[in-house]
């Protein structure tokens, strides 16, 4: 891949998310502080694209006015009808022209997806000078997912759905995460050819990958190392179990810079809270927003903090501190709601 990245990354945002059961569109929810659809534009700006589409359709002014709070100068574009994958990357190529360069496509509702595997993705395609790279990973249990076909030497052959699958190839655990990098000429070209035929009258951007292999083009594929990452969330309770395994790396990153964390499972970070070596966070602690932990400084049991900066040597216990600065070497709690104050030299109780 080249310094300046690929030529563009298309993040489809577009999808109404009926199985939320909620007002707010799917992808503005959160996880660990911070919308999904912004995990996802920060993963695919480590690209450092030459231009990032947002596909936006269902609550399209909500979602495109969180994209450019993220990302000022991405392009929105809007998807009149929720009519596949394919029809949403067709929609962006109508509206902005045939791309030349590396392509890629992702999603706004797969939070744990990090920037280096989009990196490989891409640096496969460009490698390979493949049509397309297709992002696959290993699942525990495969059965609703595309499977990856490959021939006896072990290159790609197909992307089978579930339902249309054999015995065989169900028995088949590497999965197609719909995730591509394209040359985006080859991809203009196919998209124009991809039709709905299929029960929900949509165009799948897979067929789209069926297209260039049957017109002679290679393609490749990328096996992503960790299955959670190319998860999606569709309802809430994959929303609460995406939050915790992206707590849980968050966790493990702090107490191996040093941070003591006395309870893992019990103790909740924003993505934009920092701790310091030597902090030391007790159970049932939660650390919200742009919080910062200094070295020496000890928060909890049972602590809430909100946009909070606690300095070198300070001591919170039973405690909730929103907005608020705690002083080096100062004393909160037990049963202390401190809110935006400054805290230092005598006890707040």
């Amino acid at each position: 891949m080249s310094a300046a990245g690929p030529a563009a990354v298309i993040v489809l945002a577009a999808g109404e998310g009926t199985r939320m059961r909620t007002r707010l569109p799917k992808t503005l929810h959160e996880v660990c502080g911070q919308t999904m659809l912004g995990h996802c534009l920060t993963a695919a700006a480590e690209l450092r694209p030459e231009r990032l589409i947002v596909v936006v359709g269902h609550g399209a002014d909500e979602v495109a006015e969180e994209a450019r709070r993220q990302v000022p100068n991405a392009a929105i574009v809007v998807q009149d009808h929720l009519g596949g994958t394919g029809h949403a990357v067709r929609v962006v190529l109508e509206t902005v022209g045939t791309i030349t360069g590396t392509v890629v496509v992702t999603y706004a509702d797969t939070p744990l997806l990090r920037g280096t595997t989009l990196r490989d993705l891409v640096a496969e395609r460009d490698k390979s000078g493949a049509a397309a790279a297709v992002l696959t990973a290993l699942a525990p249990d495969p059965a609703g997912y595309g499977r990856i076909i490959r021939d006896g030497n072990g290159n790609f052959t197909a992307i089978i759905e579930h339902a249309d699958a054999s015995d065989d190839q169900r028995q088949v655990d590497e999965i197609n995460s719909g995730m591509y990098a394209f040359d985006g000429d080859l991809l203009a070209d196919a998209v124009k050819r991809v039709h709905p035929h299929n029960a929900q009258g949509e165009e799948y951007l897979t067929d789209a990958v069926t297209i260039l292999l049957a017109d002679g083009h290679q393609v490749a594929t990328v096996c992503c190392p960790d299955f959670e990452e190319i998860q999606g969330v569709n309802d809430l309770v994959q929303l609460a179990h995406v939050s915790k395994v992206l707590n849980a790396r968050l966790l493990d990153a702090a107490m191996r810079a040093g941070v003591r964390i006395a309870d893992p499972a019990s103790t909740w970070v924003d993505i934009g809270v920092r701790l310091a070596k030597d902090a030391y966070i007790g159970p049932g602690t939660k650390l919200e927003g742009t919080t910062t932990v200094a070295a020496g400084a000890s928060v909890g049991p049972e602590s809430t903090l909100r946009d909070t900066e606690v300095r070198a040597g300070a001591e919170i216990t039973y405690s909730v501190c929103e907005g608020a600065v705690i002083g080096e070497g100062a004393r909160v709690g037990p049963f202390a709601h401190v809110q935006r104050a400054h805290v230092q030299g005598e006890p707040v109780t």
